[in-house]
Formats: C-alpha cells, sequence, structure tokens
C-alpha cells in the first residue's frame, strides 16, 4: 500500500518545456500549490518530442521552480525511467543513472514516486525490481510505480519482489478516463487485489472531457487532431450531453465532473491532468472537491 498523499489531483507536467515556457509553467505551478495541490507527475523524456529539445526540460523547469520558490517539501514529485533515447530501458545500471540524472534536474535529494514508464521484457523482472529496491535503501527514492504494465507482468513484479523481500511496486499510471476504459477488465481487478493505487494519466481524453471539442467546432490545439477523432462515436457526443447536465446541476464545468468521476473509481488515488496556463487549472481545481452523487455516477457507468 502506498503512503504517499497525492491530493486530489496530480498535476501533470508533460507541458513543461512544451506548450508552456518556463514563466507559464511557474505560474502554473505556483497556482496549483496555492489552491492546495499536493503533487506533480513528470518524467524524464518530457518533453523529447519538441523539435529542439533532448528531454529532461520538464524535470528541469520543475527544479527552476523549487529553488525559486522553496517548495521541495510542499509538494511530492513523482518521475520516470524508460524512454529517454539517452536512458533507454529498465537495466540496473541505466536505472541507476537515469535517476542521478533526475536528482539533478529536479535540484532534489530524493524522488516521492520513481516509475518504470513501461515495462522491459529484455530484462530479468529481478534485475529492474532489485535496483528499484536499491534506490529505495538508499534514500534517493520513497516507492516505485509501473506505467503502463499489463495485469500478468504487474503481478509477477509485485510477487517477485515479495518473495525477494524487496521493496513493490505501490502505484500504477495508466491510461483510463470516461471514454477509455479498457483498463476495467484485468488491470484495475489487479490493482484492487495487490493493493496498488492508480494514478491515471489522459484523464481528460487529451482535452475531449473538457466539453471544448463539439460536432462542428474547431478547436485550436496541439492535439486537436488526434482528440476530434472521439466525436467519430455517437456514445461519445451523447456522454457530452450528460456531463452537461451533470456540471450544470453542480454549478461546475464538464472537466471538474470528468475528473471526479475518476477520482470515485475503484483503486484510483488521483487523477492526473495538465494545464498549459493558469487559467486552464481553474477547472481542474474545481474538481478538488466535488462529490457526485450515487445518481451522477450511474448515469456515467
Amino acid at each position: 500500500m502506498t503512503q504517499l498523499d497525492f491530493g486530489p489531483l496530480v498535476l501533470g507536467g508533460n507541458t513543461f518545456g512544451w506548450t508552456s515556457d518556463r514563466e507559464e509553467s511557474f505560474a502554473v505551478l505556483d497556482a496549483f500549490v496555492a489552491a492546495g495541490g499536493r503533487s506533480i507527475d513528470t518524467a524524464d523524456v518530457y518533453s523529447a518530442w519538441v523539435p529542439g529539445n533532448s528531454g529532461g526540460e520538464s524535470e528541469t523547469i520543475i527544479g527552476e521552480w523549487f529553488a525559486a520558490r522553496g517548495t521541495r517539501d510542499a509538494v511530492e514529485v513523482h518521475t520516470k525511467v524508460f524512454a529517454l533515447a539517452a536512458r533507454p530501458g529498465l537495466t540496473s545500471g541505466n536505472i541507476h543513472a537515469a535517476v542521478e540524472d533526475s536528482l539533478r534536474r529536479l535540484q532534489t535529494d530524493h524522488i516521492d514516486l520513481y516509475y518504470a514508464h513501461r515495462d522491459d521484457e529484455t530484462v530479468e523482472q529481478s534485475e529492474y525490481v532489485a535496483a528499484f529496491h536499491d534506490l529505495v535503501t538508499q534514500g534517493k527514492i520513497r516507492e516505485v510505480g509501473a506505467s503502463n504494465f499489463g495485469a500478468e507482468r504487474l503481478a509477477s513484479a509485485v510477487a517477485l519482489a515479495k518473495d525477494l523481500e524487496l521493496t513493490p511496486f505501490t502505484v500504477a499510471q495508466d491510461k483510463y478516463n470516461l471514454v477509455d476504459r479498457g483498463i476495467e477488465e484485468t488491470l484495475l481487478p489487479t490493482l484492487g487485489q495487490l493493493g496498488i493505487a492508480e494514478l491515471p494519466y489522459s484523464s481528460l481524453a487529451s482535452g475531449f472531457l473538457t466539453g471544448k471539442y463539439r460536432p462542428g467546432v474547431t478547436v485550436d490545439s496541439a492535439r486537436a487532431g488526434g482528440v476530434a477523432a472521439y466525436l467519430d462515436t455517437p456514445a461519445n457526443v451523447d456522454l457530452l450531453a450528460t456531463l452537461d447536465d451533470i456540471a450544470a446541476a453542480h454549478g461546475v464545468s464538464v472537466t471538474a465532473v470528468a475528473l471526479a468521476w475518476l477520482r470515485a473509481q475503484p483503486t484510483v488515488g488521483a487523477p492526473i491532468a495538465s494545464a498549459r496556463t493558469p487559467q486552464q487549472l481553474t477547472s481542474l481545481v474545481e474538481s478538488f472537491t466535488l462529490e457526485l452523487t450515487a445518481e451522477d455516477l450511474a448515469r456515467l457507468a
């Protein structure tokens, strides 16, 4: 079981160094903490996909914010290893090298939650389980997470850690939202059995569940092309109408309802969502205290 305190929402750091420059990122982070936010998610690979970037930009901005604001003890920081081209995979050597890079960029002596960004089937599970355990015993990380793992591999890694008396995975991170519910069949029940908390990413389906994407509406966004595909499914269009009704009944945004639905799901510790600007953060903060009724949840089932 995790001992971490995620708060009602984990702030996604994928926009930092991509759609949010350093100044905008600082403003979002300031507003998030001022509203009561307590945890930030990033990865060593953020945002290597941007022309001119090489990865580590998000961690660097967060580290500079920690240094400038003196906020390191006020929030948890979560980051990941595997996907950065310069530090690929889950060999023991790579995990130990990558964590030092992340600690340096984040300007901290420990990481609260360190994820395997995805499984590495080219490496024996005992090798990476032992490597993460070493980092826990050294005080460099507090807990270990598994992102994008299949149920069987996650269960075997946890069993292996138990057999070897090593630190197990306590948190999972997977794509999950009102229109992407594939993990409900096998992974979520497995997490429940193992006592692992789920922190879903893509909580708003790349912006679709903010309600701004509608039939016939053109949205100016870096993600618009992929998000528009959700409108090809009639059930998703119907879902927007249901979300509109529930949001109106509570006097909140569609975004807040979508996030509150996730927070109400079994095993979910907190959803992860990002904001490019402080203005976009407003609807995320609305979700912090929103509690959906049993009727609301039934309509969204």
